[in-house]
């Protein structure tokens, strides 16, 4: 009986972590498009966006990497709303409009992003499962 608890530990150990760093591989991503697009000229309001999430996408890959406990499952919900509301920022855009700005399918990595972030969203609410499930650590 105690090895079926030492196995059970273990693997909710290996994916505990397996979720968490595929969970800062998406937020890193994340971030990483929006940095890219200031860098080729998306300026303006836009801009100051896409840092603000750049830098979002950075500070909750890092706490999803480095935190435990209870600040781990605060940080992964976080990182669930975070992109679904990036996703659902840039669906806004390429329908009603966001902030005064639309957007088109043909601009640059726009297909990219929808799936990357559609994927994303999978991802961490799985990951959000996972670490909510597991045991309580200091």
């Amino acid at each position: 009986m105690t090895g079926n608890t030492s196995t059970t530990t273990r693997t909710s150990s290996t994916m505990l972590w397996v979720m968490k760093i595929l969970s800062a591989i998406v937020l890193l991503v994340v971030g990483g498009i929006h940095l890219y697009l200031v860098f080729i000229g998306v300026g303006g309001l836009l801009g100051v966006l896409f840092v603000l999430n750049a830098i979002a996408g950075l500070v909750l890959a890092i706490g999803m990497l480095v935190l435990r406990g209870r600040l781990l499952s605060i940080t992964t919900v976080l990182s669930l709303l975070f992109v679904i509301a990036t996703l659902s920022a840039l669906l806004l855009a390429l329908t009603v409009g966001f902030f005064g700005i639309t957007e088109t399918w043909n601009f640059t990595l726009v297909p990219e992003t929808v799936v990357i972030e559609s994927i994303g969203i999978v991802v961490l609410a799985f990951a959000t499962a996972v670490v909510l499930r597991a045991p309580r650590t200091a």
